[in-house]
């Protein structure tokens, strides 16, 4: 059975920062890229940022580039995403996802004072 399961969400102040993880089970996590996913209360699914199936190519959406870090530890079969700086507007229900296998069960961050 394929799992994606998020942690590492929760309050933070505006410039602060979080650390996500996302644990995979269930399939050959080294063999696929990855992603990261975003969707705030009332709004559409976001792409945040992707990583490629060695970790050497990284994408960012122009809202969190600078700002966010995706990577993955393919010996442990988690996927991370550095987030510092966090801003308001970055508060949303973040997924790991891939997509070949869809998306976990999320970790909320919020960016509140």
């Amino acid at each position: 059975e394929v799992q994606l399961v998020e942690s590492g969400g929760g309050l933070v102040q505006p410039g602060g920062s979080l650390r996500l993880s996302c644990a995979a089970s269930g399939f050959r996590y080294s063999s696929y890229a990855m992603s990261w996913v975003r969707q705030a209360p009332g709004k559409g699914l976001e792409w945040v940022s992707g990583i490629n199936r060695g970790g050497g190519r990284t994408y960012y959406a122009d809202s969190v580039k600078g700002r966010f870090t995706i990577s993955r530890d393919n010996t442990k079969n988690t996927l991370y995403l550095q987030m510092n700086s966090l801003k308001p507007e970055d508060t949303a229900m973040y997924y790991c996802a891939s997509d070949h296998f869809g998306r976990g069960q999320g970790t909320q961050v919020t960016v509140s004072s």
